[in-house]
């Protein structure tokens, strides 16, 4: 176990509002927070890096409590990105950070090896899903295909799902969980990606492929014996993804199924959220057209490469922001960018708080969320 943080000192909030200030505009979630803490330092014994995935655990399950917070690393403690190996436990009772699991960087049973991904989600029946997108010299140069990992409440690695349709599992993993069934819905963004060095003879960039995926898998879940994936189906296809030496790649990240079976999706480098109709029971992929996959949602504005997203209450989408420190909350049904708020102002990043946001989870009570902030290592929570 590794020590808390001390309690950051509370900042000043700034509301941006994504209208002009002579119309009011509906109260949304955002507006309710004014506090942000710094509860605990992300990077455990073996010295891993750069915070990405945040999940909280549903129920008591093995070694874990209910309402705890599960946290992946992404780095190795040389800071090369797509080598982390470890998931973290943060006890909201106890104000500490444990590790809850490490797995082999060369697992072989993985294409390329372990470098944890944002895919991370908690099953009802205590199973653990984590997405691999692995290299050896933290580019997409040495990428693997990578996998998603089962593991057990325990933190035991059980088995590798991997295949011609999983490379690099990246996003939010959104999912149906039926306890006996599940539905997951993760994104693949390394198909064909070549290192940061190929550059793009016209625009001096590294090629922007479209290729990226959102994959559905359908899980039968026998009692107390693992998952079984028993249906793979591309939902969506097309998405802009692009190496990048600093943060790896860009591609699709953010992921958040509504009630409906709509499944909203951020494309980060294309800075929008789209729409994937009927992705619970399509069959044929929604594809490009006219420079979108899926219903453009909303686009620009106050979104600076959207990453991460979550559920909020009023129904309401809350997406994290790459290149700044700031959140957007976003109302799906009117297609409107409602606030962007500060969470992360390190001016020590320009824009302030640049590259540091990735995960976020709700807390249990519905009032807070959680975040990582990838500079510090540090888990933290923005509060009423």
């Amino acid at each position: 176990m590794f020590s808390r943080f001390s309690i950051a000192a509370c900042t000043a909030l700034t509301l941006v509002a994504a209208a002009s200030p002579a119309k009011a505009d509906p109260k949304g979630f955002l507006e309710t927070l004014h506090r942000h803490t710094t509860l605990a330092s992300t990077s455990p014994g073996n010295g891993d890096l750069n915070p990405y995935a945040v999940v909280v655990v549903p129920h008591d399950m093995g070694v874990l409590k209910k309402d705890e917070v599960l946290v992946t690393n992404f780095n190795n403690i040389s800071n090369l990105q797509g080598t982390g190996t470890t998931i973290v436990a943060y006890s909201p009772v106890s104000g500490n950070a444990r590790l809850f699991a490490n797995l082999p960087s060369n697992l072989a049973a993985c294409p390329g090896g372990v470098g944890l991904t944002t895919a991370l989600t908690i099953l009802k029946k205590g199973w653990i899903i984590v997405g691999s997108a692995p290299s050896k010299d933290g580019t997409t140069t040495t990428k693997g295909d990578g996998c998603l990992i089962l593991l057990d409440a325990n933190g035991k690695y059980i088995t590798t799902w991997k295949g011609p349709l999983i490379n690099a599992p990246w996003g939010d993993i959104a999912s149906v969980d039926q306890g006996d069934k599940a539905t997951l819905f993760v994104s693949m963004t390394g198909f064909d990606l070549p290192g940061p060095n190929v550059v793009d003879p016209q625009t001096h960039y590294p090629p922007i492929l479209q290729k990226a995926t959102v994959l559905r898998l359908e899980l039968s879940i026998p009692d107390n014996s693992p998952p079984v994936l028993e249906k793979q189906t591309v939902v969506a296809s097309g998405f802009s993804a692009r190496a990048d030496r600093d943060n790896f790649l860009f591609g699709p990240t953010g992921l958040a199924l509504d009630d409906d079976g709509t499944l909203y999706v951020t494309d980060g480098y294309d800075n929008e959220v789209t729409a994937i109709d009927n992705a619970l029971t399509r069959t044929e992929p929604v594809t490009r057209q006219n420079d979108a996959v899926g219903r453009v949602i909303t686009k620009g504005g106050l979104l600076n490469w959207p990453l991460a997203m979550i559920w909020v209450p009023g129904h309401h989408l809350l997406v994290a922001n790459g290149r700044n420190g700031q959140v957007v909350e976003i109302d799906p049904a009117a297609k409107k960018q409602i606030y962007a708020q500060w969470v992360d102002a390190d001016q020590a990043q320009q824009p302030p708080g640049n590259g540091d946001l990735f995960g976020l989870a709700m807390t249990p009570d519905g009032k807070s969320f959680y975040y990582v902030e990838d500079d510090m290592n540090t888990l933290n929570v923005s509060q009423p």
